[in-house]
C-alpha cells in the first residue's frame, strides 16, 4: 500500500505563531557558530503533540540552554499541537514530532506511512479514564459497566475500546459519549469518566477542589510508550547525524528538566506558553507527575528515551489487543538511540 496523506481536522490544527530562535549573542558565537556550519544540519522543525505548557519542558531547557545549537542545527521552530502529527512527519513538513505508539503504529499498519519511533520521553504512557470521586469514582475496569465515558474521536476511540477488549468488557456495556478535550462535560455532571491525560486534565480538574479517582490505561492492560520521538525512515538512513543530534539535544533539555521542574514549569508559564494564561502550580504539579512516568527502573538501568526489549513487547500486545497489525521492527528503530549513548555514555546520567 502506498501512503495516503490525511487530512488535518478542521480546527484541530492549532494556527499559533512559530516560535523561531536564532543563536544568542555570547562569548561562545564564534564557537557556536562554527559548530553550526561544521554540522551543516540546518534548522529544525518539531511538532509538539500538544500546546507549549509544562510536557514540553525538556524542549524549552534544550532551546534555552542552546542544546540544539550545540548538536549542529539553526534556527529551531516548535509548532504546537494537536494536529495530524503523523502526516506532518511524513511529508516532511517536520523533521520530527512528538507521538504514542497506538497513534504512529497505526498510521504505518494503515496507510504505509514511512515513520520510526526512535526513542521515548513517556515509559507509561499518561492515558486515564478520569472520574470524579463522589460521582463515576472508575477505580477499576470493572467499574466502567453501565457508566457514560467521554471519549474524543479519532485515536483515543481506538484507546478505549482496547481497554474494554483487554479487560473483557463488553462494549454494549459502556455509553461512549463524543467529547472533546474540555473536561466541562466530567465535571458538569454529563458523563460519568472522561478520557483524559494524568499529567493534564486529571491536575485541571483537581485544581478547581474537585476529588478525583483515575484509571490509568498503563496499569490496565494497556502499556505503551508516549511522547515518543517519530521521524521518517529517509531522515534515518540518509541524515542519522540529525537524528542523533536531535536526540543528544533532546536527552540534555531532559537531564536539566528532571534536574529542576520548577524552571521547566515557569519556562512554560513566562515565555513558552506565555500567551496561553498557564497557572504556574498546575505546571509545576504537571511536572512533577510527568517525572514518573519518565523515569522507570528500566530507565535507571539504560537511561533516557530508551525502550527496552520488555517493554517493546508490551507494546506489541496493546497494538495486538487495538487491531493495530504491525511487526516490532517495522514500528521501532532504535539503533541510532543506542550507538550514540554508547558513544556518549554520560548522556545515560541521571539528575541525583
Amino acid at each position: 500500500m502506498t501512503f495516503r496523506f490525511r487530512a488535518v481536522r478542521a480546527g484541530a490544527l492549532l494556527t499559533a505563531a512559530a516560535l523561531v530562535l536564532t543563536a544568542c549573542g555570547s562569548g561562545d558565537d564564534e564557537s557556536a557558530a562554527a559548530s553550526g556550519e561544521d554540522a551543516g544540519l540546518g534548522d529544525l522543525t518539531l511538532q509538539l503533540s500538544w500546546i507549549k505548557n509544562a510536557e514540553f519542558a525538556g524542549e524549552f531547557f534544550a532551546d534555552t540552554n542552546g542544546y540544539y545549537e550545540d548538536a549542529g542545527f539553526g534556527s529551531v521552530t516548535m509548532d504546537p499541537g494537536p494536529g495530524a502529527i503523523e502526516t506532518l512527519v511524513a511529508t516532511e513538513d517536520a523533521d520530527f514530532g512528538l507521538s504514542n505508539a497506538v497513534s504512529t503504529a497505526q498510521v504505518i499498519a494503515e496507510e504505509d506511512a514511512p515513520l520510526r519511533i526512535v526513542g521515548t520521553k513517556f515509559q507509561k504512557n499518561p492515558f486515564t479514564i478520569l472520574s470524579l470521586a463522589d460521582g463515576g469514582n472508575i477505580a477499576t475496569p470493572q467499574d466502567l459497566v453501565g457508566k457514560r465515558i467521554g471519549v474524543q474521536a479519532g485515536g483515543n476511540e481506538t484507546l478505549f475500546d482496547a481497554l474494554l477488549e483487554v479487560n473483557g468488557i463488553d462494549p454494549a456495556s459502556v455509553e461512549k459519549v463524543p467529547v472533546e478535550y474540555d473536561p466541562a462535560p466530567l465535571i458538569d455532571g454529563e458523563v460519568d469518566g472522561f478520557l483524559a491525560y494524568l499529567t493534564n486534565e486529571s491536575i485541571t480538574v483537581q485544581s478547581q477542589g474537585l476529588a478525583v479517582t483515575n484509571l490509568p490505561f498503563a496499569d490496565n492492560g494497556l502499556p505503551f510508550v508516549a511522547e515518543s520521538v517519530i521521524t521518517t525512515e529517509r531522515m534515518i538512513a540518509e541524515e542519522p547525524e540529525r537524528v542523533q543530534a536531535f536526540l543528544e539535544a533532546e536527552i540534555r533539555g531532559w537531564q536539566d528538566a528532571l534536574a529542576d521542574p520548577a524552571e521547566g514549569a515557569r519556562l512554560a508559564v513566562e515565555e513558552y506558553g506565555a500567551d496561553l494564561q498557564l497557572d504556574l502550580a498546575k505546571e509545576l504539579e504537571q511536572s512533577e507527575v510527568q517525572a514518573g512516568l519518565i523515569v522507570t527502573p528500566d530507565v535507571e538501568a539504560n537511561g533516557l528515551f530508551t525502550i527496552s526489549d520488555e517493554l517493546i513487547e508490551q507494546n506489541m500486545a496493546t497494538l495486538a489487543a487495538a487491531g493495530i497489525d504491525i511487526e516490532a521492527e517495522d514500528l521501532f528503530d532504535l539503533s541510532l538511540l543506542e550507538q550514540l549513548l554508547e558513544e556518549k555514555p554520560e548522556l545515560t546520567e541521571l539528575p541525583s
